[in-house]
């Protein structure tokens, strides 16, 4: 089960960050060729913003097939259909060969992209969290979180391997290309492994007592509750969103092309950030089991909002090294402490019957102020900041901020996963203090 879903996440994550890596690197030259570097960019990193306009009707769509026939098989569409689009970009003509026909193809595949990764994250969280033993649900929580920072570390470590034993012409030419067709054979891999995975306890659970919510989203909005929650965990999910879009993604294309950085350190420092990310994950998770997912989240968050100003002082000042060690900590360590708490903390928001929904309309639909546009705001604000980094860091500052509020809004429920609920605050058994799933 846990294999199942890391797996999945992995695969999922590696393509969808495939495109946000190649966006900041490759896309701007050939699909969207300006004459203007910065133009060029901007609109690569539109089309990595429109995968994020297109996860909420993914999460919306999922999220109701998840709630209504089961985690497990839907799963296997989300991977199915990530893995076709990812595939399908590795074998797209660029603008020199079709025109304008080139990005608009890229666009409809990044939609389709943003579609399965939609219904990916909550389903995948669930299918660990929800087969989790009692009082070890934050770590297995945990779990599929390594996927974003393992498919981060793939995506990366593909390109920076690609860009170091292919001269630039043959990287731009056709090397690009061979990491987007490695996700075939991973979907494969993973659509097999998942299948062989049992329903959650919880949704047997709801099938048993035909519990099933005929219109989870409306079941979701009706309650007051679940409603506030939903808002919440939205703005919560804010810092979180604009920190991994900022050093996972935007920190490649700032650091390569503001601050001159060579491309395959740039790559291999990210690379061993995420990879340091997914050995920390799990510690976090464990930590929530014994101090709570909402106060473990909202520690890291306030160290996310303390850490943004010495990160870009190092990139400035340093050279590859400072940037290397800012990426390791930011990236590496302080995302990792939220992160990990984040999957069973918006797990324990909404009761089982609609929770596929309620986790992807929090996760998917802030993704597009705190994920997607990103990029472009960070672009856009080291413009009007001309290349001085100052008004970026103070908008990532606000983030956390607004985060940290939101998580310590969030009320405890009063029941437990294993019965068709979360509870974020009470101990796993009465006499249990070393392994509650908290939200204290």
């Amino acid at each position: 089960m846990v294999l199942s879903s890391l797996l999945g996440t992995t695969v999922e994550w590696y393509d969808f960050f495939l495109y946000s890596t190649a966006a900041g690197l490759v896309f701007g030259d050939l699909f969207f060729p300006t004459g203007n570097d910065t133009v060029g960019t901007i609109l690569s990193f539109a089309t990595f913003a429109v995968g994020f306009l297109a996860r909420p009707i993914g999460g919306l769509l999922f999220g109701h097939i998840g709630d209504r026939i089961g985690r497990r098989r839907t799963l296997a569409v989300t991977m199915s259909v990530m893995g076709g689009s990812t595939t399908l970009i590795g074998l797209l003509p660029t603008y020199q060969q079709i025109g304008i026909w080139a990005p608009i193809l890229l666009l409809i595949l990044r939609v389709a992209q943003g579609v399965a990764l939609g219904g990916e994250w909550a389903g995948a969280v669930l299918l660990s969290v929800e087969h989790g033993p009692r009082g070890r649900e934050g770590r297995y929580g945990s779990y599929p979180q390594i996927g974003l920072a393992l498919g981060l570390a793939l995506g990366t470590g593909v390109f920076a391997l690609l860009s170091n034993v292919l001269s630039d012409d043959a990287f731009l030419s056709y090397g690009w290309r061979v990491a987007f067709l490695v996700s075939l054979l991973l979907v494969v891999l993973g659509i097999t492994v998942r299948l062989k995975v049992d329903e959650t306890p919880a949704f047997r659970q709801i099938e048993q007592r035909q519990q099933a919510s005929r219109i989870p989203l409306a079941q979701l909005l009706r309650n007051p509750e679940t409603r506030r929650h939903t808002v919440l965990g939205m703005l919560a999910r804010w810092g979180e969103g604009a920190a991994f879009n900022t050093w996972g993604v935007f920190a490649i294309s700032y650091a390569t092309s503001t601050l001159d950085l060579p491309r395959t350190p740039v790559l291999l420092a990210v690379t061993f950030a995420a990879l340091l990310m997914a050995v920390l994950i799990p510690l976090s998770g464990s930590l929530v089991d014994r101090h709570g997912a909402r106060r473990m989240y909202i520690v890291g968050m306030t160290l996310f909002g303390l850490s943004v100003f010495p990160a870009f002082w190092l990139f400035h000042a340093t050279g590859i090294w400072g940037f290397a060690a800012a990426i390791a900590l930011t990236l590496g360590v302080v995302h990792a402490s939220f992160y990990g708490a984040q999957g069973t903390l918006f797990a324990s928001l909404f009761p089982a019957e609609v929770r596929y929904t309620g986790m992807s309309v929090v996760y998917q639909l802030s993704g597009v102020y705190a994920s997607g546009i990103t990029p472009l705001l960070m672009t856009t604000f080291l413009a009007l900041g001309h290349g001085a980094p100052w008004i970026a860091c103070g908008y990532l500052a606000a983030t956390a901020v607004v985060s940290v509020w939101a998580a310590s809004r969030i009320r405890p429920t009063d029941v437990y996963f294993a019965s068709g609920n979360a509870d974020p605050d009470r101990p796993a058994h009465p006499t249990a203090t070393r392994s509650a799933v908290a939200v204290k």
